[in-house]
Protein backbone atom coordinates (compact mmCIF):
# COMPACT_ATOMS: atom_id res chain seq x y z
CA UNK A 1 0.00 0.00 0.00
CA UNK A 2 3.04 2.38 0.64
CA UNK A 3 4.63 1.68 -2.29
CA UNK A 4 1.62 2.28 -4.58
CA UNK A 5 1.21 5.26 -2.68
CA UNK A 6 4.69 6.45 -3.61
CA UNK A 7 4.95 4.89 -6.82
CA UNK A 8 2.19 6.86 -7.83
CA UNK A 9 3.19 10.34 -6.00
CA UNK A 10 6.49 10.02 -7.66
CA UNK A 11 5.24 9.12 -11.39
CA UNK A 12 2.99 12.38 -11.18
CA UNK A 13 5.87 13.90 -10.07
CA UNK A 14 7.90 13.18 -12.94
CA UNK A 15 5.44 13.63 -15.19
CA UNK A 16 5.03 17.72 -13.73
CA UNK A 17 8.31 18.18 -13.93
CA UNK A 18 8.79 17.33 -17.56
CA UNK A 19 5.75 19.43 -18.29
CA UNK A 20 6.71 22.15 -16.59
CA UNK A 21 10.22 22.24 -16.93
CA UNK A 22 10.33 25.89 -16.34
CA UNK A 23 8.77 25.53 -12.72
CA UNK A 24 10.97 27.56 -10.75
CA UNK A 25 13.71 26.18 -7.87
CA UNK A 26 11.58 27.52 -4.85
CA UNK A 27 8.52 25.86 -6.41
CA UNK A 28 10.16 23.00 -6.83
CA UNK A 29 12.16 22.44 -2.92
CA UNK A 30 8.48 23.26 -1.60
CA UNK A 31 6.93 20.13 -3.85
CA UNK A 32 9.46 17.45 -2.93
CA UNK A 33 9.43 18.76 1.03
CA UNK A 34 5.53 17.86 0.30
CA UNK A 35 6.00 14.82 -1.20
CA UNK A 36 9.09 13.70 1.84
CA UNK A 37 6.36 14.57 4.49
CA UNK A 38 3.00 12.98 2.84
CA UNK A 39 5.77 9.71 2.38
CA UNK A 40 6.19 9.97 6.22
CA UNK A 41 2.45 9.98 7.13
CA UNK A 42 1.93 7.06 4.80
CA UNK A 43 4.47 5.04 6.85
CA UNK A 44 2.92 6.21 10.25
CA UNK A 45 -0.40 5.31 9.16
CA UNK A 46 1.23 2.22 8.20
CA UNK A 47 2.42 1.43 11.49
CA UNK A 48 -0.78 2.42 13.21
CA UNK A 49 -2.77 0.18 11.05
CA UNK A 50 -0.09 -2.86 12.49
CA UNK A 51 -1.14 -1.91 15.69
CA UNK A 52 -4.88 -1.98 15.23
CA UNK A 53 -4.47 -5.30 13.40
CA UNK A 54 -2.79 -6.73 16.61
CA UNK A 55 -5.05 -5.37 18.66
CA UNK A 56 -7.70 -6.57 16.53
CA UNK A 57 -6.34 -10.21 16.89
CA UNK A 58 -5.79 -9.74 20.88
CA UNK A 59 -9.43 -8.81 21.54
CA UNK A 60 -10.75 -11.69 19.46
CA UNK A 61 -8.44 -14.15 21.51
CA UNK A 62 -9.33 -12.25 24.87
CA UNK A 63 -12.99 -12.59 23.63
CA UNK A 64 -13.15 -16.67 23.02
CA UNK A 65 -10.80 -17.10 26.74
CA UNK A 66 -13.44 -14.48 28.19
CA UNK A 67 -16.24 -16.81 26.43
CA UNK A 68 -14.34 -19.88 27.66
CA UNK A 69 -14.00 -18.54 31.12
CA UNK A 70 -18.14 -17.86 31.44
CA UNK A 71 -18.75 -21.07 30.10
CA UNK A 72 -16.81 -22.91 33.05
CA UNK A 73 -18.39 -20.37 35.48
CA UNK A 74 -21.57 -21.15 34.49
CA UNK A 75 -21.09 -24.63 34.85
CA UNK A 76 -19.29 -24.38 38.31
CA UNK A 77 -22.43 -22.76 39.27
CA UNK A 78 -24.67 -24.65 37.58
CA UNK A 79 -23.00 -27.86 39.53
CA UNK A 80 -22.42 -25.38 43.12
CA UNK A 81 -26.35 -24.57 42.81
CA UNK A 82 -27.08 -28.25 42.60
CA UNK A 83 -25.23 -29.04 45.85
CA UNK A 84 -26.54 -26.35 47.76
CA UNK A 85 -30.18 -27.49 46.80
CA UNK A 86 -29.39 -31.46 47.39
CA UNK A 87 -27.69 -32.91 50.40
CA UNK A 88 -27.02 -37.30 50.24
CA UNK A 89 -26.04 -38.88 53.35
CA UNK A 90 -26.37 -42.61 54.68
CA UNK A 91 -24.65 -45.35 56.40
CA UNK A 92 -23.54 -49.12 55.82
CA UNK A 93 -23.21 -51.92 58.69
CA UNK A 94 -21.81 -54.93 58.40
CA UNK A 95 -22.68 -57.12 61.57
CA UNK A 96 -21.82 -60.47 63.34
CA UNK A 97 -24.75 -61.98 65.37
CA UNK A 98 -24.82 -64.72 67.90
CA UNK A 99 -28.83 -66.05 69.48
CA UNK A 100 -29.12 -68.42 72.25
CA UNK A 101 -32.24 -69.17 73.13
CA UNK A 102 -33.16 -72.11 76.34
CA UNK A 103 -34.41 -74.94 74.07
CA UNK A 104 -32.96 -74.01 71.02
CA UNK A 105 -29.71 -74.98 68.97
CA UNK A 106 -27.33 -71.44 69.39
CA UNK A 107 -27.81 -69.49 66.40
CA UNK A 108 -25.39 -67.64 64.39
CA UNK A 109 -25.23 -65.24 60.93
CA UNK A 110 -24.27 -62.68 59.10
CA UNK A 111 -26.11 -59.52 58.51
CA UNK A 112 -25.76 -56.44 56.31
CA UNK A 113 -27.66 -52.53 56.57
CA UNK A 114 -27.23 -50.19 53.76
CA UNK A 115 -29.09 -47.07 53.82
CA UNK A 116 -28.91 -43.92 51.39
CA UNK A 117 -31.18 -40.80 52.16
CA UNK A 118 -31.58 -37.51 49.61
CA UNK A 119 -32.68 -33.98 50.79
CA UNK A 120 -34.02 -31.84 47.96
CA UNK A 121 -34.41 -28.20 49.14
CA UNK A 122 -37.02 -25.85 47.24
CA UNK A 123 -37.75 -22.69 47.36
CA UNK A 124 -40.27 -21.61 50.59
CA UNK A 125 -38.64 -23.63 53.27
CA UNK A 126 -39.56 -26.59 51.66
CA UNK A 127 -37.45 -30.10 52.05
CA UNK A 128 -38.49 -33.19 50.10
CA UNK A 129 -36.72 -36.25 51.07
CA UNK A 130 -36.56 -39.88 49.74
CA UNK A 131 -34.44 -42.52 50.70
CA UNK A 132 -33.89 -46.31 50.40
CA UNK A 133 -32.60 -48.92 53.23
CA UNK A 134 -31.92 -52.55 52.33
CA UNK A 135 -34.19 -55.68 53.92
CA UNK A 136 -37.67 -56.49 52.91
CA UNK A 137 -40.81 -54.85 54.35
CA UNK A 138 -40.42 -55.24 58.01
CA UNK A 139 -41.81 -52.28 59.63
CA UNK A 140 -38.86 -52.07 62.40
CA UNK A 141 -35.41 -53.68 60.44
CA UNK A 142 -33.46 -52.85 57.57
CA UNK A 143 -31.28 -55.71 58.12
CA UNK A 144 -30.66 -58.41 55.58
CA UNK A 145 -28.70 -61.60 56.25
CA UNK A 146 -25.78 -62.84 53.99
CA UNK A 147 -26.65 -66.26 52.17
CA UNK A 148 -29.21 -67.89 50.25
CA UNK A 149 -26.36 -69.02 47.26
CA UNK A 150 -25.68 -65.10 47.80
CA UNK A 151 -28.93 -63.98 45.85
CA UNK A 152 -29.76 -60.52 45.31
CA UNK A 153 -30.49 -58.52 48.25
CA UNK A 154 -34.08 -56.43 48.44
CA UNK A 155 -33.91 -52.50 48.27
CA UNK A 156 -37.19 -50.98 49.82
CA UNK A 157 -38.81 -47.70 50.15
CA UNK A 158 -37.54 -46.17 53.71
CA UNK A 159 -38.49 -42.68 53.17
CA UNK A 160 -40.53 -40.33 51.16
CA UNK A 161 -41.92 -36.94 52.42
CA UNK A 162 -41.99 -33.44 52.36
CA UNK A 163 -41.03 -31.10 54.94
CA UNK A 164 -42.31 -27.49 55.49
CA UNK A 165 -40.45 -24.72 57.63
CA UNK A 166 -43.77 -22.61 58.19
CA UNK A 167 -41.59 -20.69 61.00
CA UNK A 168 -38.05 -21.01 62.15
CA UNK A 169 -39.24 -23.42 65.03
CA UNK A 170 -42.75 -24.63 63.40
CA UNK A 171 -42.65 -27.97 60.69
CA UNK A 172 -45.06 -29.42 59.11
CA UNK A 173 -44.34 -33.21 57.08
CA UNK A 174 -46.30 -35.74 55.73
CA UNK A 175 -45.15 -39.27 53.98
CA UNK A 176 -43.15 -41.80 55.03
CA UNK A 177 -40.64 -39.90 57.31
CA UNK A 178 -38.04 -40.09 60.41
CA UNK A 179 -40.03 -40.67 63.91
CA UNK A 180 -39.86 -36.85 65.44
CA UNK A 181 -40.99 -38.07 68.78
CA UNK A 182 -38.17 -37.72 71.59
CA UNK A 183 -36.47 -40.69 72.94
CA UNK A 184 -33.57 -40.56 75.24
CA UNK A 185 -30.58 -42.06 74.10
CA UNK A 186 -32.78 -43.00 70.85
CA UNK A 187 -34.10 -45.95 73.34
CA UNK A 188 -36.90 -48.50 71.56
CA UNK A 189 -38.73 -49.02 74.32
CA UNK A 190 -42.11 -47.61 72.46
CA UNK A 191 -40.34 -46.95 68.94
CA UNK A 192 -37.40 -49.11 66.90
CA UNK A 193 -35.07 -47.00 65.62
CA UNK A 194 -35.69 -48.42 61.91
CA UNK A 195 -39.33 -47.36 62.43
CA UNK A 196 -40.93 -44.57 59.67
CA UNK A 197 -44.26 -43.27 60.41
CA UNK A 198 -46.69 -43.14 57.87
CA UNK A 199 -48.79 -40.54 57.79
CA UNK A 200 -47.95 -36.39 58.79
CA UNK A 201 -46.48 -34.62 61.85
CA UNK A 202 -45.89 -30.83 63.08
CA UNK A 203 -43.88 -29.75 65.78
CA UNK A 204 -42.35 -26.34 67.61
CA UNK A 205 -39.78 -26.05 69.52
CA UNK A 206 -37.33 -22.98 70.81
CA UNK A 207 -34.21 -22.91 73.23
CA UNK A 208 -36.48 -24.59 76.23
CA UNK A 209 -39.71 -26.12 75.48
CA UNK A 210 -40.83 -28.47 72.46
CA UNK A 211 -43.90 -30.02 71.40
CA UNK A 212 -44.88 -32.43 68.73
CA UNK A 213 -47.71 -33.92 67.26
CA UNK A 214 -47.72 -37.10 65.20
CA UNK A 215 -50.77 -38.58 62.89
CA UNK A 216 -49.64 -42.08 61.45
CA UNK A 217 -51.71 -44.94 59.42
CA UNK A 218 -51.29 -48.23 60.72
CA UNK A 219 -53.43 -49.03 57.77
CA UNK A 220 -55.34 -46.09 55.46
CA UNK A 221 -57.60 -48.62 53.09
CA UNK A 222 -60.77 -48.94 54.43
CA UNK A 223 -61.64 -51.96 52.11
CA UNK A 224 -59.31 -54.14 54.38
CA UNK A 225 -61.12 -53.73 57.28
CA UNK A 226 -58.67 -53.11 59.38
CA UNK A 227 -57.77 -49.48 58.74
CA UNK A 228 -56.94 -47.54 62.08
CA UNK A 229 -55.31 -43.90 62.49
CA UNK A 230 -52.92 -44.07 65.72
CA UNK A 231 -52.09 -40.13 67.01
CA UNK A 232 -49.85 -38.82 69.74
CA UNK A 233 -48.57 -35.83 71.20
CA UNK A 234 -45.75 -34.89 73.18
CA UNK A 235 -44.21 -32.15 75.10
CA UNK A 236 -41.27 -31.56 76.95
CA UNK A 237 -38.48 -29.00 77.97
CA UNK A 238 -34.66 -28.90 77.57
CA UNK A 239 -32.16 -27.31 79.36
CA UNK A 240 -28.72 -26.18 79.78
CA UNK A 241 -27.48 -26.71 83.49
CA UNK A 242 -24.08 -25.06 83.77
CA UNK A 243 -22.22 -27.98 82.00
CA UNK A 244 -24.95 -30.62 81.99
CA UNK A 245 -27.79 -30.51 80.52
CA UNK A 246 -31.49 -32.04 81.45
CA UNK A 247 -34.61 -33.18 78.92
CA UNK A 248 -37.76 -34.26 80.15
CA UNK A 249 -40.78 -34.91 78.13
CA UNK A 250 -44.76 -36.35 78.62
CA UNK A 251 -46.53 -38.13 75.81
CA UNK A 252 -49.78 -39.63 75.07
CA UNK A 253 -50.06 -41.82 72.05
CA UNK A 254 -53.70 -43.29 71.23
CA UNK A 255 -53.44 -46.70 68.72
CA UNK A 256 -57.16 -48.47 68.46
CA UNK A 257 -56.19 -51.97 67.98
CA UNK A 258 -58.83 -53.61 69.35
CA UNK A 259 -60.80 -56.23 67.11
CA UNK A 260 -58.16 -55.61 64.25
CA UNK A 261 -56.09 -58.56 62.72
CA UNK A 262 -52.00 -58.65 62.71
CA UNK A 263 -50.74 -55.41 60.77
CA UNK A 264 -47.53 -58.13 59.65
CA UNK A 265 -46.91 -61.24 59.13
CA UNK A 266 -49.86 -62.69 61.01
CA UNK A 267 -48.08 -61.54 64.36
CA UNK A 268 -48.59 -59.68 67.23
CA UNK A 269 -45.16 -59.38 68.84
CA UNK A 270 -46.40 -60.07 72.44
CA UNK A 271 -49.31 -58.44 72.15
CA UNK A 272 -52.43 -59.83 73.58
CA UNK A 273 -54.84 -61.42 70.84
CA UNK A 274 -57.49 -63.69 70.58
CA UNK A 275 -59.11 -65.80 67.28
CA UNK A 276 -56.28 -63.67 65.47
CA UNK A 277 -57.25 -60.39 66.40
CA UNK A 278 -55.97 -57.54 69.10
CA UNK A 279 -57.33 -57.80 72.34
CA UNK A 280 -56.62 -54.48 73.50
CA UNK A 281 -56.53 -50.55 72.15
CA UNK A 282 -53.00 -49.32 72.97
CA UNK A 283 -53.44 -45.50 74.80
CA UNK A 284 -49.79 -44.88 76.10
CA UNK A 285 -49.10 -42.90 78.27
CA UNK A 286 -45.21 -41.76 78.49
CA UNK A 287 -43.01 -40.00 80.81
CA UNK A 288 -39.34 -39.97 79.48
CA UNK A 289 -35.96 -37.86 80.45
CA UNK A 290 -32.45 -37.68 80.34
CA UNK A 291 -29.59 -35.97 82.77
CA UNK A 292 -26.17 -35.14 81.05
CA UNK A 293 -22.72 -34.50 83.19
CA UNK A 294 -19.21 -34.33 82.27
CA UNK A 295 -17.19 -37.00 84.41
CA UNK A 296 -13.38 -37.14 83.54
CA UNK A 297 -13.58 -35.30 80.45
CA UNK A 298 -16.63 -36.93 79.35
CA UNK A 299 -19.93 -36.88 79.05
CA UNK A 300 -22.49 -39.35 81.17
CA UNK A 301 -25.60 -39.67 80.10
CA UNK A 302 -28.32 -40.88 83.20
CA UNK A 303 -31.80 -41.44 81.21
CA UNK A 304 -34.98 -43.66 81.34
CA UNK A 305 -38.46 -43.88 80.30
CA UNK A 306 -41.83 -45.02 81.53
CA UNK A 307 -44.92 -46.06 79.97
CA UNK A 308 -48.13 -47.16 80.91
CA UNK A 309 -50.97 -48.80 78.49
CA UNK A 310 -54.51 -47.23 79.62
CA UNK A 311 -56.94 -49.83 78.40
CA UNK A 312 -55.85 -53.18 80.31
CA UNK A 313 -55.93 -54.43 83.32
CA UNK A 314 -53.04 -56.35 83.85
CA UNK A 315 -49.76 -56.49 82.38
CA UNK A 316 -50.01 -52.91 80.99
CA UNK A 317 -46.29 -51.17 82.55
CA UNK A 318 -42.72 -50.95 80.52
CA UNK A 319 -39.84 -49.19 81.64
CA UNK A 320 -36.01 -48.79 80.62
CA UNK A 321 -33.27 -47.04 82.74
CA UNK A 322 -29.83 -47.12 81.62
CA UNK A 323 -26.33 -45.02 81.43
CA UNK A 324 -23.67 -44.20 78.84
CA UNK A 325 -20.47 -43.02 79.78
CA UNK A 326 -18.01 -41.61 76.64
CA UNK A 327 -19.11 -40.64 73.26
CA UNK A 328 -17.59 -41.69 69.88
CA UNK A 329 -16.58 -38.70 67.87
CA UNK A 330 -13.32 -39.51 66.24
CA UNK A 331 -10.60 -41.59 66.21
CA UNK A 332 -9.81 -43.12 69.54
CA UNK A 333 -13.03 -42.33 71.78
CA UNK A 334 -15.45 -44.63 72.56
CA UNK A 335 -18.14 -45.07 74.77
CA UNK A 336 -19.98 -47.72 77.34
CA UNK A 337 -23.79 -47.85 77.93
CA UNK A 338 -25.63 -50.42 79.98
CA UNK A 339 -29.82 -50.81 79.84
CA UNK A 340 -32.30 -52.54 81.92
CA UNK A 341 -35.72 -53.05 80.65
CA UNK A 342 -39.00 -54.90 81.80
CA UNK A 343 -41.68 -54.52 79.08
CA UNK A 344 -45.00 -56.27 79.54
CA UNK A 345 -47.47 -57.73 77.14
CA UNK A 346 -49.62 -55.55 76.55
CA UNK A 347 -47.62 -52.31 77.75
CA UNK A 348 -47.18 -50.83 73.92
CA UNK A 349 -47.58 -51.85 70.62
CA UNK A 350 -45.15 -54.45 69.61
CA UNK A 351 -45.29 -54.30 66.23
CA UNK A 352 -43.45 -50.93 66.63
CA UNK A 353 -40.92 -51.59 69.46
CA UNK A 354 -37.55 -52.40 69.65
CA UNK A 355 -36.93 -55.50 68.02
CA UNK A 356 -33.69 -56.55 69.57
CA UNK A 357 -34.51 -56.92 72.90
CA UNK A 358 -35.52 -60.22 74.21
CA UNK A 359 -36.43 -60.96 70.76
CA UNK A 360 -38.30 -58.01 69.66
CA UNK A 361 -41.68 -56.79 70.64
CA UNK A 362 -42.93 -56.84 73.92
CA UNK A 363 -43.11 -59.10 77.13
CA UNK A 364 -39.39 -59.49 78.02
CA UNK A 365 -37.15 -58.44 80.75
CA UNK A 366 -33.44 -58.17 81.59
CA UNK A 367 -30.19 -56.58 80.55
CA UNK A 368 -28.36 -54.73 77.87
CA UNK A 369 -24.62 -54.22 77.74
CA UNK A 370 -22.93 -52.50 75.06
CA UNK A 371 -19.58 -50.27 73.72
CA UNK A 372 -18.32 -48.45 70.59
CA UNK A 373 -14.86 -47.27 69.81
CA UNK A 374 -13.67 -44.54 66.84
CA UNK A 375 -11.57 -45.39 64.02
CA UNK A 376 -11.87 -42.19 62.79
CA UNK A 377 -15.13 -39.68 62.22
CA UNK A 378 -16.71 -41.74 59.79
CA UNK A 379 -16.00 -45.26 61.00
CA UNK A 380 -16.81 -47.21 64.64
CA UNK A 381 -16.83 -50.42 65.89
CA UNK A 382 -19.73 -51.19 68.02
CA UNK A 383 -20.72 -54.42 70.52
CA UNK A 384 -24.26 -55.41 72.30
CA UNK A 385 -24.59 -58.04 74.34
CA UNK A 386 -28.32 -58.46 75.73
CA UNK A 387 -27.45 -60.78 78.91
CA UNK A 388 -29.79 -62.72 80.71
CA UNK A 389 -33.23 -61.14 78.51
CA UNK A 390 -36.35 -62.99 79.90
CA UNK A 391 -38.66 -63.57 76.44
CA UNK A 392 -42.34 -64.60 77.09
CA UNK A 393 -43.10 -63.93 80.63
CA UNK A 394 -47.21 -63.46 80.36
CA UNK A 395 -47.04 -65.62 76.94
CA UNK A 396 -45.22 -68.63 77.78
CA UNK A 397 -46.86 -69.38 81.15
CA UNK A 398 -48.46 -72.30 79.79
CA UNK A 399 -45.02 -74.07 78.86
CA UNK A 400 -43.57 -73.21 82.05
CA UNK A 401 -42.84 -69.00 81.98
CA UNK A 402 -40.67 -67.01 80.04
CA UNK A 403 -37.35 -68.37 78.04
CA UNK A 404 -33.67 -67.43 78.89
CA UNK A 405 -33.02 -64.97 75.59
CA UNK A 406 -28.83 -63.92 74.95
CA UNK A 407 -27.95 -62.20 71.55
CA UNK A 408 -24.69 -60.74 70.94
CA UNK A 409 -23.76 -58.47 67.82
CA UNK A 410 -20.31 -57.24 66.96
CA UNK A 411 -21.04 -54.33 64.37
CA UNK A 412 -18.79 -51.97 62.03
CA UNK A 413 -20.46 -48.77 60.88
CA UNK A 414 -19.51 -46.13 58.38
CA UNK A 415 -21.64 -42.89 57.90
CA UNK A 416 -21.39 -40.61 55.05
Amino acid sequence: MKKEICLTAASTLLAGAAANAHVPESEWLELKAQFAAMAERVSALEAENRQLRELSRRSVAELDGTRTDLAEVKEHGARSAWSERVAISGDFRYRYEEIDVQGADQRERNRIRARAHLVAKLPDNIDVGLGVASGGDDPVSANQTLGEGNTSKDIRLDLAYFKWSVMPDVYLQAGKYQNPLYRPQKTGLLWDSDWRPEGFSAGWNNAYLFATFLGNWLESDSKTGNDAFAWGLQGGTSVHLGASDFTAALGYYSFPTSGNSSYYNGAFFGNSNADGVYVYDYDMLEISGEFTLNLFDMPLSVFGNFVQNQDPADYDTGWRAGLFLGETKGPGTWQLGYQYQDLEADAVLGLLSDSDFAGGGTDGRGHRLSGAYGISRQWHLEFTWFIDNRAGEKNLQDRGGALDYDRFFIDTVFKY
